[in-house]
């Protein structure tokens, strides 16, 4: 029955021939990723050789020369960088938040220093703390109440959306305009319930970005545990002030580049397939869900097809984009050059969900139109949920050069445990979910080559 409704859906577009054929060269493909696969081998190498890969730093340059290895060993046609500028933020000394307390002790909280924060003067920052759950709380205090004081706002991720990425999309804006939005009202520091959908002791990073008509405070993250802990005693009024302190600071703009392998369409060379994901990562742990996964994932879609003996009709690039976290400026500089180069970009897709099982894609209307019919041969491989939706960060200014743009969608439950944390380790990741994840990628690719959009 599925394979008559693929029938019924693509009509005259792929003949029942050619449907056992693509058949056969993903079912080779998978074998050859699941036998023969190296994405597991290069993710290992990649987060124990350049952990901590944030945009400027020592570790972001070592996986640039790392991924462009990587790539001319997968057999890609040229591998090339493209320039770009990323911001160059440092976190400094590890951080400390201590509670001190009504009875005079003091208790010491799990946090980091959200992405972009500028930091304390020596002695740091202490001052009473006010707890608000939404902005819209935050308004009705207003200055009589924030001012002087630090904000700590504690909004925990929805447990009730089944896809936790829905939940983070409700929750990160806290994340993102929290400070200023304090500043706004004389907050002199902020400190946010970490974003996870668990509870325990690791606090998660990310990027806020300040209104640059307001004071620039220091933005922390919290454990969800030690946010639970700090609301109870807010409730019980045992907290006298919070102690804030950081060294974070922003430096001049660093360059840096996108790391580009290219296997060149014998057909439609001029036709742009763009599969990647992001080299940086935060620099609180190896950056291995976000985005190693990513990354060893597209490089194993040139590797594989490579391998397999197919020659792609169209030209397949895979991208390690350079900046996503703290700015976006490797995507933004890709695109500009899409604009630029009078090429046909066609299709991105991109992988930055984590390295765990396979479930399907989100893909733009126009596009998931005609991909719709390719499900039955992908679904034997997991990625039985196509939908409607778009690309990630990286690949959706595409979208300015008429690309259509997708996104790999693995299962989510486990992601924000490890997002922007100090676990999201090498050891986290399964080999089979991840090897899967490129499975699936490495057929999308093949069918779009094939047969366009």
């Amino acid at each position: 029955m599925r394979y008559l409704l693929f029938f019924l859906l693509v009509g005259s577009q792929v003949s029942a021939q050619s449907f056992q054929e693509d058949s056969v060269v993903i079912r080779r493909m998978a074998d050859d990723i699941l036998n023969q696969g190296t994405a597991y081998e290069n993710l290992r190498t990649l987060c124990k050789e350049a952990p901590a890969r944030l945009s400027g730093s020592a570790n972001a340059a070592k996986a640039v020369e790392i991924a462009r290895k990587m790539l001319q060993d997968a057999g890609a046609d040229t591998v090339y960088l493209q320039p770009c500028m990323v911001p160059h933020w440092v976190r400094g000394p590890k951080e400390e938040a201590d509670l001190l307390m009504a009875g005079g002790k003091n208790i010491s909280l799990n946090v980091c220093a959200l992405g972009n924060s500028v930091g304390t003067a020596p002695a740091g920052v202490t001052a009473p703390v006010i707890e608000v759950q939404s902005f819209d709380e935050l308004d009705k205090l207003g200055k009589k109440e924030i001012e002087g004081k630090i904000v700590f706002l504690n909004y925990p991720m929805k447990q009730t959306l089944i896809n936790t990425f829905a939940a983070y999309g409700d929750a990160v804006v806290y994340r993102v305009q929290g400070p200023s939005r304090s500043a706004k009202y004389g907050a002199v520091g902020f400190l946010l319930r970490t974003l996870s959908t668990s509870l325990n002791d690791y606090p998660h990073t990310g990027t806020t970005r300040y209104d640059t008509t307001l004071p620039k405070i220091p933005a922390f993250a919290v454990s969800t545990n030690d946010a639970e802990k700090l609301s109870h005693f807010l409730k019980m009024k045992m907290v006298a002030k919070l102690s804030m302190k950081a060294g974070c600071r922003m430096l001049p703009d660093t360059p840096s580049f996108n790391v580009i392998g290219e296997l060149r369409g014998v057909e439609h060379p001029d036709e742009i397939i763009t599969v990647g994901g992001h080299l940086d990562s935060w620099d609180l742990a190896e950056g291995a869900q976000d985005d190693g996964a990513g990354i060893v994932q597209s490089i194993e879609v040139l590797r594989t097809i490579k391998a397999s003996g197919i020659r792609p009709a169209r030209t397949i690039r895979a991208v390690m984009f350079m900046n996503e976290e703290n700015g976006g400026r490797g995507g933004q500089a890709y695109a500009a050059a899409a604009a630029k180069d009078g090429l046909h970009y066609i299709f991105g897709l991109e992988s930055d969900a984590g390295g765990f099982s396979p479930r399907g894609f989100s893909i733009q209307a126009q596009g998931l139109r005609v991909m719709r019919p390719w499900e039955p041969l992908l679904e034997p491989y997991g990625a039985c949920e196509w939908k409607e939706g778009g690309g990630g960060a990286d690949v959706n200014p595409l979208t300015s050069v008429k690309a259509v743009v997708g996104e790999l969608q693995p299962d989510s439950q486990r992601y924000f445990d490890f997002h922007h944390a100090a676990n999201d380790v090498f050891d986290a990741v399964n080999r089979r979910e991840l090897l899967l994840g490129a499975v699936n990628m490495a057929g999308l690719v093949y069918l779009v080559s094939k047969y366009g959009l």
